[in-house]
């Protein structure tokens, strides 16, 4: 039984290392079963108050095609954070789509970038 706490899966996405803890969680792309498939996001952390889940935000460019223009957007989203994996207001975090977890959860963290500055909560 200890043994398969200790395995842990490939997820097949380029650049990203398994996290040095481990947990229990099914929902765990690397200790559990869930699978990930589909987008791979990238945005900071806007909120932590949730039970394993954060709020994200991703900036993006979209075209004003009548002005030959781009404009920045912003989109928040929510993501499942694993037992395993540290995350702090202001961090840049690396998310993927999986099955819904929730009504409005449908992916999860893979690795985070700790921000140089620390947002106070």
């Amino acid at each position: 039984m200890s043994d398969s706490k200790s395995k842990v899966r490939n997820i097949g996405i380029p650049d990203v290392e398994p996290p040095a803890n481990v947990c229990d969680d099914p929902n765990c792309p690397f200790h559990g079963n869930l699978p990930v498939r589909g987008r791979v996001m990238e945005g900071t952390v806007t909120s932590v108050k949730m039970h394993k889940t954060i709020t994200f935000q991703m900036d993006y460019l979209s075209l004003i095609r009548k002005y030959s223009r781009y404009e920045r957007r912003k989109s928040k989203k929510h993501a499942h954070l694993p037992p395993c994996i540290e995350v702090r207001l202001g961090d840049t975090v690396k998310v993927v789509e999986c099955r819904p977890l929730g009504k409005t959860v449908s992916s999860v963290v893979v690795s985070v970038t700790p921000s140089e500055v620390s947002v106070e909560e």
